[in-house]
């Protein structure tokens, strides 16, 4: 650096924080432990860069859509695996979402994963959909036979662990057999819980033993998530291999490892499912409250699909207006809330936070999301925010629903094709009606979901 650019980096003021702060505590009260993300949304009129501290632990915040886009210049920054993340690696170990970037099984799993999600693979993929839609339907039909809401976070937590599990392993989960929850959604959602726990503990000035306690109670969670995959794996290496055609197959055929092939089972499972049943109890959150967009996507659907009972794949592509409300709903409420990057280089983040090589930021996907060039009201629903020429005229950068740069959601296609034909099969068959009483609230367990959303169901 020339003394220059020296002299101007150690002028730079601190990083703004929440008021309040308290000695030793920090910023805890601005922070709500069960709400981390949509607490830290909460702060974005401190500035495009800001600080939160918690038990000595520092947080860098990017929630300035500037500050998140250029966060995601890969030339500058890549992918960091932060704390909680580290701490997902109790469940995933060094699967594709939760591996450093140094981990040579990233790349190679990666390389060898990728065929699973071409267009070949996913019109295998189209027939199990709507198998699994058959099963979600019958079991709505039933409630509203009996005049009984539907529950619509956990149902599509059903529809989605039992779709990717048919179709990356060709495992059926059962999950709509009983009214139970399946113990593999138990698992996750307790260790998902767990981990943004340890992630955090990890990061403080408190005694090691504290950390530790908390990941004793996730490894709990973890074994009996790791049983279900080697099941899983166990149960094809009895019928033998040369059978199948899925993402199990890619990986038993290949040279990865056993505890890598578990591993990377466990991510596909978690993020297969997770984040699409949070976007598809968004979308239908949206479409109960906008009866107007709720309509024109049905007329969609009508036209494009007919009479048919199971349309072919490139039907699904043809509505375009359903995946503008699926887009939309992942704007407002991205479940994936926010992402890591880190430093390839010193630098200046935003003009005003100097970042040493492997320094890392945090940054928020949902105020890049509701960015005021993304039109007026960004915080309204607004599906035509998504039309070809609203798009053209819109800056690149502003959509990140998917996380950004070569380690960003290798199943992307896999969940749009789900999500928009769950959501043409529920449009044709229900007129939905949420309780008119029902405010928004959001859970989170490192994903965002609808919490307590329940719809009433009219047949057409």
């Amino acid at each position: 650096m020339t003394g220059t650019t020296a002299d101007r980096l150690r002028s730079l003021p601190p990083l703004p924080h929440p008021g309040r702060r308290i000695p030793v505590l920090g910023d805890v009260l601005a922070f709500k432990a069960d709400s981390p993300s949509q607490s830290m949304t909460a702060l974005v009129d401190l500035g495009p860069v800001f600080e939160f501290r918690f038990l000595g632990a520092q947080y860098v915040v990017a929630a300035g859509p500037d500050a998140v886009v250029e966060l995601c210049d890969e030339s500058r920054f890549r992918k960091h695996v932060g704390p909680d993340i580290e701490a997902l690696r109790l469940l995933g170990g060094d699967g594709l979402f939760t591996a450093y970037n140094d981990e040579p099984n990233w790349q190679k799993a990666h390389d060898i994963l990728m065929p699973a999600f071409s267009q070949q693979a996913m019109r295998r993929y189209h027939s199990i959909m709507f198998d699994v839609a058959d099963e979600l339907t019958a079991r709505w039909d039933d409630r509203a036979a009996r005049g009984e809401t539907v529950d619509v976070s956990a149902d599509a937590t059903r529809t989605t662990l039992e779709t990717i599990g048919r179709c990356a392993a060709g495992h059926p989960f059962g999950c709509f057999q009983s009214e139970q929850t399946h113990p593999f959604v138990e698992h996750m959602v307790a260790g998902l819980k767990g981990c943004d726990q340890v992630g955090a503990l990890r990061q403080t000035f408190l005694p090691k033993f504290v950390a530790r306690r908390a990941e004793r109670k996730v490894r709990g969670h973890a074994a009996a998530m790791h049983a279900v995959a080697d099941q899983i794996v166990a149960e094809r290496m009895r019928g033998g291999l040369g059978h199948h055609d899925d993402l199990l197959e890619l990986m038993l055929v290949s040279d990865l490892d056993p505890s890598n092939i578990r591993y990377q089972l466990i991510n596909f499972l978690v993020a297969g499912h997770e984040t699409t049943s949070g976007a598809l109890s968004f979308a239908l959150y949206f479409l109960s409250q906008h009866p107007g967009a709720a309509e024109r996507a049905r007329a969609e659907v009508d036209e494009v699909w007919g009479d048919a009972e199971r349309p072919d794949f490139e039907h699904i592509a043809k509505l375009r207006y359903v995946r503008r409300v699926f887009d939309e709903a992942l704007r407002l409420h991205p479940t994936v809330p926010a992402f890591y990057r880190e430093a390839r280089e010193d630098t200046v983040l935003a003009g005003v936070h100097l970042m040493r090589k492997g320094d890392w930021a945090l940054a928020l996907t949902m105020t890049l999301h509701r960015d005021p060039r993304w039109g007026p009201e960004p915080a309204a629903f607004d599906p035509d925010r998504f039309a070809p020429e609203n798009v053209r005229a819109r800056p690149a950068g502003l959509y990140k629903p998917f996380g950004t740069g070569p380690r960003s959601c290798i199943g992307r296609q896999f969940a749009l094709h789900e999500a928009v034909l769950l959501l043409a099969v529920l449009l044709r068959r229900y007129e939905m009606t949420a309780d008119p009483d029902y405010q928004l609230q959001v859970a989170e367990r490192l994903t965002l979901m609808p919490k307590d959303f329940h719809l009433a169901l009219r047949p057409l």
